[in-house]
């Protein structure tokens, strides 16, 4: 049986990108198409007042800032990005070009190619993601992404030193100080000094996912992104306060940041309330993560582990920590998820900073039919094909001119008539 202990307010009673977004974010971009540079620095002054004389930053400039930054700091995105370059490196040569000879004198095949040029925004803010840069830059370069562009906003009129250093050290070719709608639509349009990419990637509010919405298809984009989620799967081999930990730990991303507890534990599913209450007294961001779990919190009691991986995979979380008695149960089990975390000894947090899988995932049950942010995303997998015998062509060409007349295509048809005629006539000589 599933009990709904604590209710949240569902995707389908909330509406993020609305139409006053759509309608915002269509007219800047619209402007920013029409009046380039021009349109790009009138929003920067007015949203971020920021107005430098170049928003690239140029060599020197990104020297004096990694300079500017304690060791540690270096030390730390170093760990980080070797952590996250060794995973990707691993995923791309597990992907392989394909080519075979299907039939005598047929060779069909595919290639892995990396997309040309791709733009990554890393948000500011209240919260510097300077791990978006690892996630995004950084698996670019190593699925072999020509030219890698990032844009970061200013945080109240002064640089973020860790996401530029981040930037640079993920290997991106420039580095633009820019944020929001106007950093999405620089990169995706062009101006007079910036060349357009040919993708788009990485997190932002409502406003950079809404214009990463609009601008699909004119450029590639990794996800269509919401805000974060996380779900918790517990039973009774672990405690409230850890579930409580690991909640509030995705809640503090945002007001609209669904934080969802599951378990068969009636002990936790009736503590966590008290739990959560009490370490929101003591946690610095509980301002916003408050807020989220008053709204979007939810609890949910169920009897039996397949109601654990059922309801699981009906709400196809981004984040999924499973902290059971046997946790890769739902490894073998579950199919709908953005990221799973297997055990209490580890969590979403290590996945989101450090521990070398991609964090940019899924949201809005999008787990349903895809997958996160990785080095495949940046690759496009095209096919070719070779006949290289006369008897391959008249053969093949046989069975397409009788497939094409059933579909009525007669200029289709010719093609293939056409290398009947010739190549049955040379076989015949």
């Amino acid at each position: 049986m599933i009990q709904q202990i604590k209710k949240g307010i569902t995707y389908a009673e909330s509406k993020e990108a609305d139409l006053k977004v759509r309608a915002l974010v269509e007219n800047m971009l619209e402007n920013v198409a029409t009046n380039g540079d021009k349109a790009v620095r009138e929003y920067s002054e007015k949203l971020d007042k920021w107005s430098p004389e170049s928003f690239r930053l140029s060599s020197a400039q990104i020297q004096q800032i990694i300079a500017s930054l304690p060791e540690q700091v270096i030390e730390d995105i170093t760990f980080a990005q070797t952590q996250i370059r060794n995973f990707a490196q691993i995923q791309r040569e597990s992907i392989k070009d394909v080519e075979v000879e299907t039939l005598p004198g047929v060779i069909l095949g595919h290639k892995n190619i990396p997309v040309n040029s791709v733009g990554c925004y890393v948000p500011g803010g209240r919260y510097p993601m300077v791990a978006s840069a690892h996630m995004s830059v950084l698996t670019a370069k190593v699925a072999g992404v020509k030219r890698v562009i990032a844009c970061t906003p200013p945080i109240n009129g002064e640089i973020p030193a860790a996401t530029v250093a981040a930037m640079y050290m993920a290997g991106a070719d420039e580095i633009y100080l820019l944020g929001g709608v106007q950093a999405i639509a620089m990169m995706a349009l062009g101006t007079e000094t910036v060349q357009p990419v040919d993708m788009l990637v990485g997190p932002g509010n409502a406003y950079v996912a809404e214009a990463k919405r609009q601008l699909y298809g004119k450029v590639g984009i990794d996800l269509f992104a919401g805000p974060t989620e996380t779900l918790v799967i517990a039973d009774d081999t672990t405690d409230v306060e850890t579930c409580a930990t690991d909640l509030l730990g995705q809640a503090e991303h945002g007001p609209t940041s669904p934080a969802i507890l599951l378990t068969t534990s009636k002990t936790i599913a009736e503590g966590i309330e008290a739990e959560i209450q009490r370490q929101l007294t003591v946690l610095p961001t509980a301002d916003v993560a408050s807020v989220s779990w008053r709204d979007y919190g939810q609890v949910i009691l169920v009897d039996t582990v397949d109601e654990l991986v059922s309801e699981a995979d009906r709400i196809a979380s981004e984040h999924v920590q499973v902290m059971t008695e046997n946790p890769r149960y739902f490894l073998d089990k579950m199919t709908n998820f953005g990221g799973l975390f297997l055990g209490d000894k580890t969590n979403v947090a290590y996945g989101d900073k450090v521990i070398g899988t991609n964090h940019t995932l899924p949201t809005r049950e999008a787990a349903r039919y895809t997958g996160g942010l990785w080095v495949g995303k940046f690759l496009k997998t095209c096919t070719y094909q070779e006949i290289c015998t006369p008897e391959a062509s008249a053969m093949i060409g046989e069975y397409c001119s009788r497939l094409c007349a059933i579909e009525n295509f007669s200029g289709h048809k010719e093609q293939a008539d056409l290398r009947v005629r010739r190549y049955s006539k040379v076989l015949s000589l």
